[in-house]
């Protein structure tokens, strides 16, 4: 029996930048809907981005076609652009420092490669439900 396609959506906020930051992911299932957060201080918007889609996909433990929506341009340009360039300069930009957040990149490009993946960034804030969920999820976080 072939599995349905997974829906993700994920987010990330911080209260301060660095500060206390949430992660939120609202994924559809088949028929189930799942609700994942989770929180960190001293971090950053980018890294709780990031976290976001990585918990999201560690939720999964087999290889399915995944649309994972996201309101960050950094997480849609550095999974699909900037981090092939990133592996071939041995982490480094092209400005020649340290990729910001390696750890979390390394993890998520590991995740990446056991589903075949669509991504699609989707405006935050725009009534977008499933992105709104993520948004609520991460933003509660922040407030424990």
């Amino acid at each position: 029996m072939a599995s349905k396609k997974v829906v993700m959506y994920t987010d990330g906020a911080c209260s301060g930048n660095p500060g206390n930051g949430g992660w939120g992911a609202y994924i559809e299932i088949d028929d189930k809907k799942i609700e994942l957060s989770g929180s960190e201080n001293n971090t950053t918007n980018n890294r709780m981005e990031l976290k976001a889609v990585i918990y999201a996909l560690d939720y999964l433990n087999e290889k399915r076609d995944i649309i994972i929506f996201t309101d960050s341009k950094y997480v849609m340009q550095g999974i699909q652009e900037w981090i092939k360039k990133w592996k071939t300069n041995d982490w480094k930009t092209a400005q020649k420092k340290d990729v910001k957040n390696k750890d979390l990149w390394v993890e998520l490009d590991n995740l990446t490669d056991k589903h075949s993946i669509k991504w699609e960034w989707v405006k935050g804030h725009s009534g977008d439900y499933g992105n709104e969920i993520a948004d609520k999820l991460a933003v509660a976080q922040i407030k424990r």
